[in-house]
């Protein structure tokens, strides 16, 4: 018999995370490490990640089994948020009112902006010389 699961795909930034979330005690595993290993002593991303498990309720409900690839520990966080937020959706239909009234189930979207030609960076120009 095959095991009950849910699938999702979580991004932010350049960051993508593919969740899946399977019935169990609430253990939550980012790229074969624990979500305390991966993200270390950043308890603010910790707390993000676990939020949309706590707003529903579900915290030792489910199984987090992630992987997290592209960008920095900020992205990732919120890429797993948002994956989270979407398997929590197909879980239970019910739980779509909490977590877009939360904003969970927006994708963010702001990224980098791309550096533009005669220009250092996207906005910054060389410094400006009278002579």
């Amino acid at each position: 018999m095959a095991k009950l699961q849910y699938a999702a795909t979580g991004r932010r930034k350049s960051s993508v995370a593919r969740v899946r979330l399977i019935p169990g005690k609430g253990n939550i595993t980012v790229n074969k490490k624990t979500l305390d290993e991966y993200f270390g002593g950043l308890k603010l991303l910790k707390n993000e990640v676990r939020r949309p498990l706590e707003i529903v309720s579900s915290s030792g409900k489910y199984d987090v089994l992630a992987s997290v690839y592209g960008g920095g520990t900020t992205g990732q966080s919120g890429a797993l948020r948002h994956g989270i937020s979407r398997a929590l959706c197909q879980a239970d239909p019910e739980n779509r009112a909490v977590l877009k009234a939360a904003g969970f189930l927006t994708r963010d979207p702001r990224m980098k902006e791309r550096k533009k030609y005669g220009l250092k960076k996207a906005r910054r120009a060389s410094q400006f010389s009278k002579r």
